[in-house]
């Protein structure tokens, strides 16, 4: 292959990086417009798991940082729940890490560890965060939202990534 179509195969595969990559931001960043935490985070977790399926640990950690922000500005996320924000980046870290470190095991496997740790990290910290911010209806409210509907909208974001990437697969063929 000559010099000139090597540069032109490259650009294409950038070209199809880059308009991935900004795909599943756009997603991450628009799914808290659904004012639900469950719909809001499988499509965030979803496109977490996406990204760290095809475009790897970097480009999927830089689309796990944003979501949190749009979630406080739609409201999704409760304002006074502001300072857990870096926590749940983290927790996306976590799971974007986790499902990458583990490139070898089956989908489900990785899938389900991604979750598992994520809902661990996240509710440890954030528990011991709440503890330290808020009392009373507040504190039961944050805690509920950063506990066990963090592992549910995982592993539904988790069954909805396979279904986008076998269905990209096929298509790939």
């Amino acid at each position: 292959m000559e010099a000139q179509e090597k540069t032109m195969v490259i650009n294409r595969i950038n070209v199809a990086t880059l308009a991935q990559f900004l795909v599943l931001l756009s997603a991450a960043i628009f799914a808290p417009l659904a004012h639900s935490q469950i719909i809001t985070g499988s499509i965030v977790n979803a496109t977490l798991f996406i990204a760290a399926a095809t475009l790897g640990l970097e480009g999927a950690i830089m689309i796990g940082i944003l979501p949190s922000f749009f979630a406080l500005l739609a409201g999704t996320l409760l304002l006074p729940l502001a300072p857990l924000i870096p926590f749940i980046i983290l927790s996306n870290a976590v799971l974007i890490i986790t499902f990458v470190y583990l490139k070898k095991a089956n989908y489900w496997l990785k899938m389900i560890a991604a979750a598992s740790f994520k809902f661990i990290f996240l509710s440890v910290i954030s528990l011991a965060v709440i503890k330290l911010l808020f009392s009373g209806k507040i504190a039961l409210a944050a805690a509920t939202m950063l506990s066990w509907p963090q592992l549910l909208t995982a592993l539904i974001g988790g069954i909805l990534a396979y279904a986008v990437l076998q269905g990209r697969n096929k298509l790939l063929k």
